[in-house]
């Protein structure tokens, strides 16, 4: 490994494309947890395991924190590593001025950013997004959204979120933005959970829309603009295993009515995997003559951590390991970018002194005070008290308890309905094209400006006459190396923290 590291040459060409995969909820322990858990399925020590994109050349370490909040949500978290602006918690796309759920500043035109993708889309570059949630959940949204209040997913959403509080008028749901507005329009993959939101009320629908199908506007979008072009609405994993990526253009997969299943609990015949997904989408963008940004996201991670299911959690995990994997089995280091990062932590530790290859979803053997032995892993806040609501205060007998069970909820300290999230920093890893960017310890937003300079693609607009002042070319060690407009940015994001 050393020897390797010692060879290690830096790639500073311009990367053709870039893939962000994001482990929602994806923490350090999470990391440490899931690559032992790979070992023991496999009956091997588990320690000493790695996750696929554990093995790339350059890691680094993320700062998280929101504007007004020490602990982020995956809603301000999304706004600063895809568009390169930290904001407040719970808003999307658009800067610190703007409060949560107030929708009239939210469409002040110098209060909305824009993201990678809309940057992409200027350098005319293909994009897409994959994810297990809703499409329409944060961190998606992220891409092509500008929300003052994350749960405005649909229209309903908005009704009932705003409770008439607030003056709704001109501010559009996330699903809409998505079908209607750019960047999302153009998307040539949406493939992820979330189908009610799209679908319009009716007899025979589980829609929640009050004003039209967008589904079918979709259709008739693709129709309108690109009537040359296989644009397909697919919602089982048959009909995606039956798509001719190769000869498709545009994808829209809507896999459930909310967030897909968990692997675990998944029915293998209809919803695809992540890997699946991910795969098919690198399929179709391939062919693109300028290249692409693709967006995957493992979002069932943060969603299991909630519920305290940890062996789930440790699962979607590996899944989405398996889907890095694949990425980077039909890609080229050569020109391909690939940042693998999370968006926030959780509580879940992982303690005492359990012996080596000791099960990590089970005892550690060791006893406590209390006389009592303990699991492994744990949560600080979670809906499964350690303590049992007594007048002796006794902990919770973890010996009696079926820690087999698929959705087990391990115990925390601090009884809440859910886990919260953590703010502990987050790990980055990159692979290909200036990847070497991504080392060190900085700011979340750095990373959308990290992809955008090394695939030497603006964060600002284009212009009638092409100007090449955002684009200053550095000669260094007889590489070209593109640097954009960043430190322009960055004062931009300095201001509005």
């Amino acid at each position: 490994m050393l020897e390797k590291k010692a060879k290690l040459q830096l790639r500073t060409n311009t990367a053709k494309n870039v893939i962000i995969f994001l482990g929602d909820g994806m923490s350090l322990t999470t990391l440490t947890a899931a690559r032992i858990y790979k070992g023991q399925l496999q009956n091997t020590t588990g320690e000493s395991e790695h996750l696929s994109f554990e093995q790339f050349p350059f890691t680094g370490i993320s700062k998280t924190y929101c504007v007004n909040s020490q602990v982020a949500d995956s809603a301000c978290s999304a706004t600063a590593y895809l568009c390169g602006v930290k904001t407040n918690k719970g808003t999307i796309g658009v800067t610190s001025n703007v409060l949560l759920g107030d929708c009239p500043a939210s469409v002040i035109k110098e209060h909305r950013v824009t993201s990678i993708m809309q940057w992409a889309q200027w350098a005319g570059k293909a994009t897409g997004i994959v994810t297990t949630t809703r499409v329409t959940n944060a961190s998606p949204a992220g891409g092509y959204a500008q929300a003052a209040h994350r749960e405005w997913e649909s229209d309903k959403d908005m009704i009932k979120v705003s409770g008439g509080q607030t003056n709704l008028t001109d501010c559009e749901d996330i699903a809409r933005q998505l079908i209607t507005k750019d960047p999302g329009r153009n998307f040539k993959v949406i493939m992820g959970g979330g189908r009610d939101n799209f679908m319009k009320q009716g007899l025979n629908s589980t829609g929640k829309r009050q004003d039209e199908d967008l589904i079918l506007n979709w259709k008739n979008d693709k129709k309108t603009r690109f009537g040359d072009k296989v644009a397909k609405y697919i919602t089982t994993r048959e009909e995606l295993k039956t798509t001719d990526m190769s000869k498709t253009d545009f994808v829209l997969g809507l896999f459930h009515r909310s967030h897909m299943d968990y692997r675990l609990k998944s029915n293998f015949e209809t919803q695809p995997s992540l890997q699946e997904m991910t795969r098919n989408a690198i399929q179709l963008l391939q062919k693109e003559p300028n290249g692409y940004v693709l967006f995957v996201e493992g979002g069932l991670i943060d969603k299991a951590h909630h519920k305290t299911w940890a062996r789930i959690a440790l699962d979607e995990t590996l899944e989405f390991s398996k889907a890095v994997s694949d990425a980077v089995a039909l890609t080229s280091e050569d020109d391909t970018l690939i940042v693998v990062t999370s968006d926030h932590a959780h509580t879940m530790t992982m303690a005492g002194y359990p012996k080596r290859n000791e099960n990590i979803l089970g005892l550690t053997n060791s006893i406590s005070t209390d006389n009592m032995t303990y699991t492994t892993l744990s949560y600080a806040i979670g809906p499964k008290k350690s303590f049992i609501n007594d007048t002796t205060c006794h902990r919770l007998n973890v010996t009696k308890e079926d820690l087999k069970q698929i959705d087990f909820e391990y115990p925390s300290l601090v009884d809440r309905q859910s886990d919260t999230h953590g703010g502990d920093d987050v790990m980055v890893f990159a692979r290909g094209p200036m990847s070497h960017l991504f080392t060190g310890n900085y700011e979340q937003n750095q990373i959308a400006l990290g992809m955008a300079m090394a695939a030497g693609i603006s964060t600002n607009p284009p212009t009638s006459s092409t100007s090449t002042s955002n684009v200053v070319r550095l000669q260094f060690a007889g590489q070209t190396i593109l640097i954009i407009s960043m430190l322009i940015s960055l004062m931009r994001i300095v201001k509005c923290i």
